[in-house]
């Protein structure tokens, strides 16, 4: 079996009290597209079919088939230690379960990115980034897959704040940074949709549609926003 990079790209973004997470639906193999909806972001751990009640949020983009197999297997895990213990996982614990699956398969590992998302223990917005075996981080935004060189960069100076300073704040090594404030929610909906927008421009392998889905105290809302078919 080899793997195969099936293209397309995720974002996400955590606020004060809530994290979005957000990618394209479009599948390529090389030139060809594959299919214009293959959604790369899915609820974890809900009790019904529909997943309404899930509070945990996984996206995974690289090979398909791996993203797949790597959802359904998380997804089982925090359903059966919701059965077990009378109670869903938090999204801490998930974070570092999601690390020892990955690590777990070191040797043959899942071939994607994984994002992970969802409102830790005092509401506030949590983002945990991966590699394909398990190293993690939590972030405050993550761009991955194809056009994460795009859209990362466009983060590090909307959301991250990297290199802005206050003018007027002293010179040189005295200048004071820029206060790193988090955003609100409908600015940050903005962001993911410019964020996509661009980057359909500029690569191939991203378009078609925009999966976005918010999490906040009240629940999971889904958006989705068609892209260029192009």
């Amino acid at each position: 079996m080899s793997y195969t990079d099936n293209g397309g790209s995720t974002l996400a973004i955590s606020g004060n009290d809530f994290t979005i997470i957000a990618g394209d639906t479009r599948s390529t193999s090389g030139y060809n597209i594959n299919t214009r909806y293959e959604p790369k972001v899915f609820k974890i751990g809900g009790t019904t079919a529909s997943q309404d009640d899930a509070t945990i949020v996984l996206s995974v983009v690289g090979f398909a088939a791996d993203g797949h197999a790597l959802k359904e297997r998380l997804d089982a895990i925090v359903k059966m230690y919701r059965y077990q213990h009378g109670k869903p996982m938090s999204v801490k614990a998930c974070a570092q379960r999601l690390s020892t699956i990955l690590y777990g398969k070191r040797f043959f590992p899942y071939y994607v990115t994984a994002i992970l998302g969802g409102l830790d223990e005092e509401g506030k917005g949590a983002i945990y980034s991966y590699d394909p075996v398990g190293s993690y981080e939590r972030e405050q935004c993550r761009a991955a897959g194809a056009a994460a060189s795009l859209i990362m960069p466009f983060l590090d100076n909307q959301v991250n704040f990297k290199n802005q300073y206050m003018p007027g704040s002293g010179e040189g090594h005295a200048l004071a940074e820029r206060e790193k404030t988090p955003l609100p929610r409908s600015e940050v909906e903005d962001l993911v949709k410019d964020a996509f927008d661009s980057a359909v421009e500029r690569h191939i392998e991203v378009g078609d549609g925009l999966q976005m889905l918010i999490i906040t105290k009240d629940g999971i809302e889904e958006i989705y926003k068609p892209l260029k078919r192009d």
